[in-house]
């Protein structure tokens, strides 16, 4: 074990970096074939120490569930602190990063929804997750609306699922390879933003 791993930890930070791994480890595979052993060298600790703080990689997926929603709900938060600032979603600069750019978070959606068929704990889990994203990305449109940025006509409620299409279609292109490029997520983002925000402005392809 190096030196760096043999540093006590306070167990807060040790959970922590056990879950910034194990993303990484769950990021890149599946869950079926990433292992408590494979994640506790990522981490630099003994598998022991896993199960200290996880009962299973099962709660240990669900934590990395949790962080990658954290993480994504930041960028979104950020996304509508500019919307803010300019007053308009299609005005919002197109070469900002997109809350998507990382497909995390919607690869272990897939990653639960293969496992969830056989896994009603996994599926109960799952489910309340996605609402809870679904909750509040919707909240976040209706906030949109309040402040003019958004079409009173538009339905937060259905917009918000439509935004998580988009996640699973990242995904989907991360994993496979080759379905969609970097240009036309691009216009997918131009044309969602002016749908949104109700602009008839024709958007630059250039």
């Amino acid at each position: 074990m190096s030196q760096a791993a043999s540093v006590r930890l306070p167990a807060a930070e040790r959970r922590a970096a056990i879950v910034a791994a194990a993303l990484q480890v769950f990021g890149s595979g599946s869950y079926a074939g990433s292992t408590t052993a494979e994640i506790a060298r990522a981490a630099g600790v003994s598998e022991p120490i896993i199960y200290r703080h996880f009962p299973s990689k099962k709660e240990l997926w669900f934590a990395c569930l949790d962080e990658a929603w954290s993480q994504l709900r930041t960028a979104i938060e950020a996304a509508a602190t500019s919307v803010a600032r300019v007053g308009s979603l299609a005005s919002v600069d197109t070469e900002k990063r997109s809350p998507w750019s990382d497909p995390l978070l919607p690869n272990l959606w897939v990653q639960g929804v293969t496992e969830a068929a056989e896994d009603v704990e996994l599926q109960r889990y799952l489910r309340a997750h996605v609402r809870d994203v679904h909750a509040f990305v919707a909240g976040m449109m209706r906030e949109y609306q309040a402040a003019g940025a958004m079409p009173a006509d538009r339905d937060p409620t259905a917009e918000a699922w439509l935004f998580l299409a988009g996640g699973l279609l990242r995904s989907f292109a991360d994993r496979l390879g080759g379905v969609l490029g970097a240009s036309e997520f691009a216009a997918i983002g131009r044309e969602r933003r002016r749908w949104l925000s109700g602009s008839t402005e024709t958007p630059s392809h250039a």
